[in-house]
């Protein structure tokens, strides 16, 4: 069974035990959603997750979704505000790992139950997220075995301190340092996890630097607006990767001549379910095996993305895979 299909039966699994193993939720209950930004369409996913999850185990609740723009007294605001209008569950996608610590033992307090997704949330009473290390690692890995001799110039072109992307950051160094041969050339610039922030950091790491062999860009929309800061300066010497998975990439890596060439994949769609269906057991008092689930990526190339489908969205999968043997 492949790695998608555990996930998504696992979700099926927690999503049929929630609608037939504890009584529905009362009426008119309120889920509070913030995530990092909602620019970015990776969470324009994992919302409609969350939302086909609610339809499935608590129909009648009421959701409200925030957009933190990756400030953290920004969502602060949002989680007070939740705890404010009577949220029974938070969905949390934080901005800081560490510092939203506060908010979230404020929200617990209150009786709410907080559900992490994507990112860590320290005090979280689950969180559910991409095996952000390893995602990191399989896109460096592709860098160390298609640079000529295992040696270049790598850059990694780096964003928002989120776990996620720390981890991301991690993964990839370890790879790298284990070859002698690579030198990283720089790995502090904070492109904001945005096409906009690839494109502007980009043409000042391509204006710095004369040759580079690789880029791994911590996200899709980074590694897009690189590739395009690289196409409006005439440069094309160098490959990029990065993690997501996402639509416009998975086109790019089909299309002959593009440079990104490699995407740690995730399934935010299925991530933000599993996660919301965890809340609901938490409310319920059914505490998970692990208080962090991790869900491994796939590694997308310019070599089998033409059998890959990015970020599945249809509930009728879940329901699928949770009546099959």
């Amino acid at each position: 069974m492949s790695t998608r299909s555990r996930l998504v039966g696992a979700i099926a699994a927690a999503l049929i035990w929630g609608a037939a193993g504890v009584p529905a939720l009362a009426a008119e209950m309120k889920v509070g959603v913030t995530v990092g930004s909602l620019g970015n369409p990776y969470y324009a996913v994992t919302n409609k997750g969350i939302a086909d999850a609610v339809a499935r185990l608590t129909p009648r609740a009421a959701i409200s979704v925030a957009s933190a723009d990756y400030d953290l007294g920004k969502q602060f605001g949002q989680i007070e505000n939740f705890i404010s209008f009577g949220a029974r569950i938070i969905m949390l996608n934080a901005v800081d790992p560490v510092a939203i610590a506060p908010a979230v033992a404020k929200a617990r307090r209150a009786g709410i139950t907080v559900v992490g997704f994507d990112v860590a949330a320290q005090g979280a009473d689950v969180t559910v997220m991409t095996d952000n290390v390893k995602a990191g690692a399989e896109a460096c890995q592709y860098i160390v075995d298609h640079l000529p001799g295992g040696k270049g110039k790598v850059v990694i072109l780096n964003g928002p301190p989120i776990s996620a992307i720390v981890d991301r950051v991690a993964g990839c160094r370890k790879v790298l340092s284990a070859h002698p041969g690579i030198d990283i050339v720089s790995s502090d610039q904070n492109a904001s996890a945005s096409r906009e922030g690839g494109l502007a950091k980009g043409t000042g790491l391509l204006t710095r630097f004369p040759k580079i062999d690789a880029i791994f860009a911590i996200n899709d929309p980074t590694a897009i607006g690189m590739e395009l800061a690289a196409r409006q300066l005439h440069r094309d010497e160098f490959f990029i990767t990065s993690v997501d998975g996402s639509p416009d990439v998975a086109k790019a890596l089909r299309a002959p001549g593009a440079l990104i060439r490699a995407s740690a994949a995730q399934d935010p769609y299925g991530m933000a379910a599993k996660a919301y269906a965890l809340g609901v057991g938490i409310v319920h008092g059914r505490k998970p095996p692990s208080p962090v689930v991790l869900i491994e990526p796939t590694l997308v190339t310019s070599e089998n993305a033409a059998t890959y489908v990015p970020w599945k969205t249809d509930p009728s999968i879940i329901e699928q895979e949770g009546t099959s043997p």
